[in-house]
């Protein structure tokens, strides 16, 4: 099926009818995992049939990707207002806490989503996120002053791309409260370094 041909999801009940196939698609990969998720069986748990199905979404991978893309598009909401509302540093241990508990479902439903939508759209993605992020927060210049593009990629980066890592290896039984901890002193570290430099450059001029 093209992309053409494929319906896309405006009115209320189409909306509510790709909700109901990623609803399902989830509820199937926390309780039986991906290696008994099916097309056959999202649509039956979604109570639509296949035919339904195949308007909004190619194939498995698809409705993966689409979650995927959902609950990464929340979560930058999500951190992006924390730092809208709060950048000083009291606010960096909520925001961790966002990204590390802003994806919904069990270790390996996140591996499965992300996996997903890394296959789907590339590693562009995560530039992607990145820029809307940075656009975000561009109307305060407190923070302008102190992230260039560099330590702004660093910073939207960094916890990601480690708790990405984490999840991936779950055989290193990380304790998540220390992985938090640490997280925490990573970012504040560098945040606190960004400031010293910019402002002796600051006294420089």
């Amino acid at each position: 099926m093209t992309e053409k041909t494929r319906r896309n999801p405006k009115q209320a009940r189409a909306q509510a009818t790709v909700d109901a196939i990623l609803a399902a698609t989830f509820q199937l990969l926390e309780s039986e995992g991906e290696s008994r998720l099916t097309t056959n069986r999202i649509a039956e748990r979604a109570g639509v049939s296949i035919g339904t199905l195949y308007q909004y979404f190619r194939d498995r991978d698809d409705i993966l990707a689409a979650m995927g893309e959902r609950q990464a598009e929340a979560l930058r909401q999500k951190v992006t207002e924390i730092v809208l509302a709060a950048p000083e540093q009291d606010a960096i241990r909520t925001i961790i806490q966002a990204i590390m508990g802003g994806i919904e479902g069990s270790p390996e439903t996140r591996i499965v989503l992300m996996d997903a939508l890394f296959k789907a759209r590339g590693e562009s993605i995560m530039s992607e996120h990145h820029l809307a992020f940075v656009e975000a927060i561009s109307s305060r210049s407190d923070l302008n002053l102190v992230l260039g593009r560099e330590s702004a990629f660093v910073l939207t980066h960094a916890v990601i791309c480690l708790l990405r890592a984490a999840a991936a290896e779950p055989e290193l039984e990380l304790d998540p409260k220390a992985l938090e901890d640490e997280l925490v002193l990573l970012i504040e570290s560098y945040l606190i370094a960004l400031g010293a430099r910019a402002e002796k450059a600051s006294s420089k001029t």
